[in-house]
């Protein structure tokens, strides 16, 4: 799994946004039960899931606004 980018996860949308944390989650527990490196460090895991999961309730707050004005 690739790391992300502010960017990238704003194009996606709610649904794949929840499947990458999902995948990314996975995976961060996958490294440390394995306690291997791998080409990811659980530190950069931990921040794109913090992205993901910041631009997803950007995303919700703008639905609900927009939800109300109308």
């Amino acid at each position: 799994m690739a790391i992300l980018k502010a960017k990238e996860i704003a194009k996606l949308t709610g649904k794949d946004i929840e499947s990458k944390i999902k995948e990314l989650k996975t995976e961060l527990i996958k490294i440390k039960v394995a306690n291997k490196s791998s080409k990811l460090n659980p530190k950069e895991i931990k921040r794109t899931i913090a992205r993901l999961l910041t631009i997803k309730s950007m995303k919700d707050k703008e639905e609900k606004k927009g939800g109300q004005a109308s």
